[in-house]
């Protein structure tokens, strides 16, 4: 490892590392724009000099040059002070005083380092430059006269979210970055172009001129727009969430979210239930909780054991085992969480489980999506697809062909080709050190998961230190329902025909409203969708970001998430709303606290009360091996897909113009 000496202290650096990476583990911060960690290196904003021996007597910069045995580098010279000036200076002369009126206020790189870095004063007297703003789509407001040409979202575009759409014109001060052909930038991860800009040059649309981040107290929480169980913080003002922005966890979602899970956010106080209803005569009307619980109590005390409850793909774990107590209590086992009819094997929760991990992906140098659109089933799983292909993986797919970002090998779309895989994948996998299967829903829904299993043996998935199969789920519940026992062996169609008088729609609003046409359906949700639509009782409950909850991911991986403001008016959290019930009909539930209920629920399933990855033992069943058909991918359309985003403005704008194609005129225009 080489040695180098920053500011007179000597220190060891891995081989490959930068000068900019050597100050910085000798703890000295060095300022920069372009240069960013899961970026590649444009070295072309200079903010980064600093003096390097032996080399030119001038200042150099630290991002762009590598680290060497025996540099002497110096971070806080004359020269390097006066050159970081000079820089600064530059950088400003075109840069307009929007910083009162600008959304980056406060959390703004160029107000930070012009402050620590910069000069009180401008040498610059000639006419200043101005660019108009460029129209990005639905989620980028741009003011582009602030931009300073550090490319990260060029780089960003076309090497994270794969849709090189952005690129620089013209030469010297004339420089400007604009999208191709000024139109929309077509990718579900735009919003974090905004994150990248280090300045005010490109922001957030839907929250422009909402707030200010000194206003906003910030709690960590767990998305629920996928699977994937992306960190993500909450940034609250009063009783309302204003913004979504990601956590940095490089086992998960390293420090990106999808445009879904950050702008789904204007919907939690749109559409809302905050009250309970009844049905009468076919129609809702307004109800008191009194009521309403009375009427749950008197069904539930007629039905005995005769109540189902079928989970949504938003909950969280505390909630799910608090229903299946409350059915316990009644002598019910009939628990659904795939709403939409799936009927996959469920006795080894290893086969349906993401086992190569979110991360651990990058690694595999062959991979075989069967049935999986990853682009919108897990937008961060297919990020990580994209870092293995520019390591050199190939990518081949088994379904309808869609455009992924990436370059993908489709081999067909018929089922059958598991049985027999095409030459040149059988080659491949042959040839891999560490092979990889992807089963998507679409896979799911065809009944092709005893076929996938069967090419794990085929094609060597699982071997010493490595397991590469891996089922992607879209569902942010269904890890943790099927841990709970959330399954039945035919899924819903078995519940449907036990013909339950009481069904407990528990935020599931995906089901088919011809099902359990004569059971008395109570909805436990927060927002006024097809579940509400079909039920005969309404109870008000809590959105995710309402209540604390622990979630399971895709790859088996427990997380919690953190209550960040209360339900509006009268809705109550979930759990709540089943310890009450429970009272009226004489089996009070064993928990009057969620601190209780969470350490009830991690006594019974202590798997549920460890942070990080469980453990599941590789044992795969051995279902009907035959598969043929054609795969149909579920989801439609990114952007609706469930009662939060089919309440939010945003999510009908961005499903127009970027599904369907049809540009949304504003105001102005």
């Amino acid at each position: 490892m080489p040695k180098v000496t920053v500011d007179g202290v000597e220190i060891e650096v891995p081989q490959g590392a930068t000068v900019l990476q050597a100050c910085e583990l000798a703890g000295k911060e060095i300022p920069r724009f372009c240069y960013h960690e899961r970026l590649s290196i444009a070295g072309n904003c200079r903010m980064c000099l600093v003096e390097v021996a032996p080399g030119p007597p001038k200042p150099q910069a630290s991002c762009a040059l590598p680290a060497a045995d025996g540099q002497t580098i110096r971070t806080d010279t004359p020269m390097v002070k006066k050159a970081r000036e000079g820089v600064m200076e530059f950088l400003l002369i075109n840069h307009p005083l929007d910083c009162p009126i600008c959304d980056q206020g406060g959390e703004c790189d160029l107000q930070d380092q012009a402050m620590a870095y910069g000069r009180p004063f401008s040498r610059f007297d000639e006419n200043k430059r101005a660019i108009d703003d460029k129209y990005m789509g639905p989620v980028i407001k741009t003011a582009m006269t602030r931009c300073i040409q550090c490319t990260r979202c060029i780089r960003f575009s076309e090497e994270v979210a794969g849709v090189p759409e952005l690129g620089m014109l013209y030469r010297g001060e004339d420089s400007q970055i604009t999208s191709y052909l000024e139109k929309a930038v077509t990718t579900e991860m735009a919003g974090n172009l905004a994150d990248v800009c280090p300045v005010g040059a490109l922001l957030q649309k839907p929250q422009a001129f909402e707030s200010r981040p000194w206003e906003l107290r910030r709690v960590p929480g767990i998305d629920v727009m996928d699977a994937v169980g992306s960190n993500i913080r909450f940034d609250v003002r009063q009783r309302q969430v204003m913004r979504i922005l990601p956590r940095v966890n490089d086992d998960v979602n390293e420090e990106w979210i999808s445009d879904k899970t950050r702008h789904h956010v204007d919907a939690l106080v749109r559409n809302r239930l905050d009250r309970p209803w009844v049905r009468e005569k076919g129609k809702l009307r307004e109800a008191s909780w009194s009521e309403a619980l009375d009427l749950f109590a008197k069904r539930l005390k007629k039905a005995g054991a005769n109540v189902a409850a079928i989970a949504g793909d938003l909950l969280d774990a505390e909630t799910m085992y608090a229903a299946k107590k409350l059915l316990e209590a009644q002598g019910s086992s009939l628990l659904e969480g795939r709403q939409t009819g799936l009927t996959y094997d469920v006795s080894s929760l290893a086969a349906i489980n993401f086992n190569s991990t979110i991360a651990g992906i990058e690694d595999a140098d062959v991979v075989l999506l069967v049935g999986s659109n990853t682009r919108w089933e897990a937008p961060l799983v297919n990020t990580r697809l994209r870092k293995a292909q520019r390591k050199g993986a190939k990518i081949f797919g088994l379904g309808p062909e869609v455009d992924l970002g990436m370059k993908v090998a489709w081999i067909g779309n018929d089922l059958k080709l598991l049985g027999k895989l095409p030459k040149e994948v059988a080659d491949a996998f042959a040839k891999a050190e560490r092979p990889a299967v992807i089963v998507g829903a679409g896979a799911l829904a065809a009944n092709a998961l005893g076929a996938a299993l069967g090419l794990g043996k085929s094609l060597k998935l699982v071997r010493d230190g490595w397991n590469g199969f891996n089922v992607l789920h879209t569902s942010a519940s269904r890890m943790a329902g099927l841990i709970l026992g959330y399954a039945q062996k035919g899924g819903i169609a078995d519940i449907d025909k036990a013909k339950p008088e009481v069904v407990l729609l528990l935020g599931a609003d995906e089901v088919d409203p011809a099902r359990f046409a004569g059971s008395f359906k109570v909805y436990i949700g927060h927002h006024g969708d097809n579940g509400a639509r079909q039920a005969d009782l309404v109870l008000p409950g809590a959105a995710y970001a309402e209540k604390h909850g622990t979630y399971v991911n895709t790859e088996g991986r427990v997380q919690r998430s953190e209550r960040a403001t209360f339900a509006p008016g009268e809705a109550r959290e979930d759990w709540t709303i089943f310890r009450a019930v429970s009272d009226l009909f004489g089996s009070p539930l064993p928990f009057d606290r969620f601190d209780q209920l969470r350490a009830k629920m991690v006594a019974e399933y202590p798997q549920l009360g460890r942070d990080g990855l469980i453990a599941f033992d590789w044992s795969p069943p051995k279902p009907d091996a035959k598969a043929e058909g054609a795969v149909v991918y579920p989801i439609r359309d990114f952007y609706l897909t469930n009662a939060i985003t089919r309440s939010s403005p945003t999510m009908h704008v961005c499903s127009e113009e970027l599904v369907q194609g049809r540009r949304v005129q504003e105001a102005a225009e």
